[in-house]
């Protein structure tokens, strides 16, 4: 059954203030798999920091490599300053077989790849090879002779050349089998591994270059650096030559926390993207103290310590980073540091001291909830010192009371519905924010966002937050966070790269799952790197030209909700269409986003009201067969955005919007 509807705009009235480009900003969080998808090393394990995994004393993600019936390994210490362990092998000459190390990887080509290795031997052990092989053929790729110069530590590089891709390769270090050998006596035929990466010639600031690229057409405006795990992160853990930086345990998520994308490293990786950085300090386990000093490792002028220490590692001009942030999910019981509204309002204002003692002109933001007795704890305390309260909106099916043995549909139209709970948590914060006239500045920042399926388990190995009907969700979230863009300046969808469920951009096949951790590959294709529908709504909605919000009305069907639980707004009668309309800065352009939230089509007539327009319009429509449509690895780019022309006469006798899906119009002037 089709349904009619009406959609008018008026153009007469653009808003007062501005569209923040903020508020189409993106979060990187060390999180699961998050930084393994994003940096461009193919290698784990690259500093053997993990414990073995077998009988034998091999580190983590590598294994044995040897044909010798001798050959002994062990963990020992790593080189001075360096981090994690060394590997030692030992090769016994009278087996003359080859040893080494092994690890599989998927590496792309034609490709060079960087090879760094700090390595030593003993004397007999003049060179080793690394090599990569197709596991499934046994075909070598391509291998690389190093000679090893030192009996001491010593840094190797080299460049593999690679003709071709491999997804299922695997990368040998080793002392080959016709070395010549040796006479066997005390201290012979070792060999100690303190580092071993491949690093991809077109990578770029150590990220892989399809995410780069990728991470740029979504226009962010904003980057966030922030998550569960900064609570317990040091940040001085993270400067300075990275073999020399702490292995860091990631106490919220598990496995080690990333050494190579530390503060200046994400700094760069914010440059390259042009977008401004947003950092959260770690009030969990850190002190104002550490934070100040980490805002002037940022900020300050090479007459500064920490500005000196910046210099020092290579970066003499000050980042001059605006935007931070105290405390993330402070009220969470996952939380380090995890307290009560007071106590954490008390520690906000320390915070805002020191920090703003280092640089004034700061902008900060403080850990706000969906819960009102937080934030009015938190703006009466904390509100003079700060300048965004933030909340992070994970609705959830559970706010209906509903789990995965609700009925699809039933199922689809809740989550459809999560834009009703967003405006209901943003209402509630304004009225708070606005109740008293000193802390009447304070605007919102919406810091992480994204459609939570509760219990977030994985349907046949792709996780139902990737769905059309999950971009719709985000869609219509984002036409409210558009509709309070006086008070939202802010926003950050969780996740940018894989991580969580909810990563916009994926790298292989490989998802994380709350409760079970990572769950692994089963495709084979783990080097397709692709976006889900919602990274093509966040591409569409960030790409269009927007400046001022216009006054938009529809007239249109309703569908409604079976909750289990009550809500604060009606469930019977939530309209089919969700839509925001905006102009561009001197209102020669219109822009209008539909999101059909409905399980039925809807012919829509639009009308401008106080606007000559054109008389053909650019339509962006984000659509499927279905809600449950979902790109991956094997059909990357089932849902992505497609752009027709679509004349006026076609408005006015009312266009077909399919079911589930979203659309954005750009009108010109006449």
């Amino acid at each position: 059954m089709k349904r009619n509807a009406t959609i008018t705009v008026d153009c007469s009235r653009p808003s007062g203030h501005t569209i923040n480009p903020y508020l189409f900003g993106h979060f990187v969080e060390d999180i699961r798999d998050h930084m393994e998808a994003m940096l461009a090393f193919p290698l784990k394990d690259m500093d053997f920091e993990s414990e073995a995994e077998s009988r034998r004393a091999v580190s983590g993600s590598w294994y044995a490599y040897t044909n010798g019936k001798n050959t002994e390994y062990a963990l020992e210490a790593p080189a001075p300053r360096h981090s994690g362990r060394a590997q030692r092998i030992r090769l016994s000459s009278d087996d003359e077989a080859y040893a080494g190390i092994a690890q599989k990887a998927a590496l792309k080509g034609p490709m060079t790849y960087t090879v760094k290795l700090v390595a030593r031997a003993s004397v007999e052990i003049r060179y080793l090879l690394i090599e990569a092989v197709d596991r499934r053929k046994e075909e070598s790729l391509g291998s690389v002779r190093i000679d090893l110069v030192s009996h001491n530590w010593q840094d190797y590089e080299a460049k593999l050349i690679l003709p071709r891709e491999c997804a299922d390769a695997e990368i040998r270090v080793y002392v080959p089998a016709d070395h010549p050998r040796w006479i066997d006596h005390v201290s012979t035929g070792m060999l100690w591994l303190d580092h071993v990466s491949l690093l991809p010639d077109d990578s770029i600031a150590l990220v892989k270059r399809e995410v780069v690229d990728m991470t740029r057409e979504l226009n962010a405006g904003m980057m966030r650096l922030a998550g569960n795990y900064i609570s317990a992160y040091h940040w001085e853990h993270g400067v300075g030559p990275a073999l020399e930086r702490p292995v860091m345990y990631n106490e919220a998520w598990g496995g080690w926390t990333s050494k190579y994308f530390g503060t200046d490293e994400f700094i760069r990786f914010c440059r390259e993207l042009r977008v401004e950085p947003l950092i959260c300090v770690n009030d969990g386990s850190g002190t104002p103290e550490e934070a100040a000093r980490w805002v002037e490792y940022c900020n300050g002028g090479v007459d500064t310590p920490m500005g000196a220490l910046r210099a020092a590692n290579g970066h003499p001009e000050p980042y001059n980073v605006r935007y931070w942030e105290i405390g993330n999910e402070v009220w969470g019981q996952w939380q380090v540091g995890t307290c009560s509204a007071d106590r954490f309002a008390e520690r906000c204002v320390a915070f805002a001291r020191a920090m703003k003692e280092t640089d004034p002109s700061l902008v900060l933001l403080a850990c706000g909830h969906t819960d009102q007795e937080w934030n009015e704890a938190v703006l009466d305390i904390a509100g003079e010192h700060i300048d965004y309260l933030t909340l992070h909106l994970y609705h959830g099916l559970g706010r209906f009371g509903m789990n995965r043995e609700t009925p699809a549909e039933d199922r689809y139209k809740a989550m459809a519905a999560f834009s009703e709970w967003t405006r209901e948590d943003i209402r509630e914060t304004a009225a708070r924010i606005g109740s008293d006239p000193k802390h009447g500045h304070v605007k919102l920042a919406i810091t992480e966002y994204n459609t939570m399926y509760y219990p977030n388990t994985i349907r046949k190995g792709l996780p139902d937050e990737h769905t059309l009907g999950a971009a719709v969700a985000n869609a219509a979230n984002l036409n409210e966070m558009l509709r309070w863009s006086e008070l939202v300046q802010i926003g950050s969808f969780s996740d940018l790269v894989n991580g969580w469920l909810g990563g916009c951009i994926r790298v292989g096949d490989g998802y994380a799952d709350q409760f079970r951790g990572k769950e692994a590959g089963w495709s084979g294709l783990p080097l397709t790197v692709y976006g889900t529908p919602t990274y093509e709504v966040m591409k569409l909605y960030a790409g269009m030209d927007i400046k001022r919000m216009l006054p938009a009305d529809s007239a249109c069907g309703s569908f409604t909700v079976r909750a289990d639980k009550p809500a604060p707004f009606e469930l019977d009668a939530l309209p089919d269409l969700d839509v925001a309309a905006c102009s561009n800065e001197d209102g020669s352009v219109v822009t209008v986003f539909i999101v059909n939230r409905s399980l039925t089509e809807v012919r829509a007539e639009l009308r401008l009201d106080g606007f000559a327009a054109a008389e053909a319009t650019t339509l962006h429509e984000i659509t499927g067969d279905s809600p449950e449509a979902i790109n991956s690895v094997f059909e990357p780019r089932a849902i992505v955005r497609k752009t027709r022309t679509v004349s006026a006469d076609e408005w006015r006798v009312g266009y077909p919007l399919r079911l589930s899906s979203v659309y954005a119009v750009t009108i010109a002037a006449k």
